[in-house]
């Protein structure tokens, strides 16, 4: 494996290469940032599990965007969990959000297994969408949410849309700190990228070899601390040689201010915005993302 000098940190997404081989991939590893995200509400555990794959899931995919812009994974459904997003944008900035009916979340949650996505989100679909500011077009990929996992609903989205042989693997849980718990979150994704039928054919042993060692990660491994991203890739393809590439930085962030909500309020009717006034004389806001409260005097919108 190609010595990069990387220092063993969290929040971090990294592209990696396996050396001679139409192969690529990215990992991630998420810290304190995913804790800060899922601490923000009071998730029920499955589903601010959830949310972690897909914040982990919108970091490694968003980090292959060659230009400024945003990648947001996104997927709606009919069961307990109506809306789970995560919001990546290219300077490595990340925020998620979940809607769910907590009844419903556990009613589901009372068997031996956590419930995944499948379960928790029902029938509906998964989107990713590409955003490169107000001046492009966006552009959506969906397809049906298939499979108990968000790792399947992408490996979907990427046969159906990108028609790229695509591998995921998500993981999200909790370990014991000085501190208390803490959520964690690590992704791991490797591509096929062979571009003509004679390369394709070329590489497919090498595909199946790397999907047969990618099947041997461990979620405890894609999570754990004291497991470098450097370390756990060279477990798993240091045979065929990989290199891994400069790390980017990754971080929580919001995109909520005192300028947005104003717009925001400002496109009700003026009396639908009376209707919001509290007893105590001012419009409260909060951010869904977030958690933020603003409390915004009326004459002001």
């Amino acid at each position: 494996m190609t010595e990069t000098n990387l220092p063993v940190r969290d929040d971090l997404v990294a592209a990696f290469q396996i050396e001679n081989e139409p192969l690529r991939g990215r990992i991630a590893r998420l810290g304190g940032l995913i804790d800060e995200v899922l601490t923000r509400h009071a998730y029920p555990e499955p589903v601010a599990n959830l949310l972690g794959e897909a914040c982990a899931l919108a970091a490694l995919v968003g980090a292959s965007l060659k230009f400024d812009g945003r990648l947001i994974v996104q997927a709606q459904g009919d069961g307990p969990v109506t809306l789970v997003v995560a919001d990546y944008d290219t300077t490595g900035a990340l925020r998620g959000y979940c809607s769910f009916d907590a009844d419903k979340v556990e009613a589901v949650s009372q068997g031996f297994a956590r419930p995944g996505a499948g379960t928790l989100l029902g029938k509906g679909v998964f989107a990713m969408t590409i955003d490169q500011g107000p001046q492009m077009e966006r552009y959506q990929g969906i397809t049906p949410i298939e499979g108990e996992t968000l790792a399947l609903c992408a490996e979907t989205y990427f046969a159906q849309s990108e028609q790229t042989p695509t591998r995921v693997r998500l993981a999200v849980g909790q370990l014991q700190t000085d501190a208390g718990l803490v959520w964690r979150a690590g992704g791991l994704l490797i591509q096929n990228i062979a571009g003509d039928s004679d390369a394709r054919e070329q590489a497919f042993e090498a595909w199946e070899r790397a999907q047969a060692l990618f099947e041997t990660t461990g979620e405890d491994e894609l999570i754990d601390p004291t497991i470098p991203a450097e370390t756990l890739l060279f477990r798993l393809f240091h045979e065929d040689g990989v290199r891994l590439f400069q790390p980017k930085p990754l971080r929580a962030f919001c995109r909520c201010s005192p300028e947005r909500i104003l717009n925001l309020l400002r496109a009700f009717p003026a009396d639908e915005r009376q209707e919001m006034v509290t007893p105590a004389g001012k419009i409260r806001v909060t951010c869904e993302y977030c958690s933020r409260v603003y409390d915004v005097e009326p004459q002001t919108v």
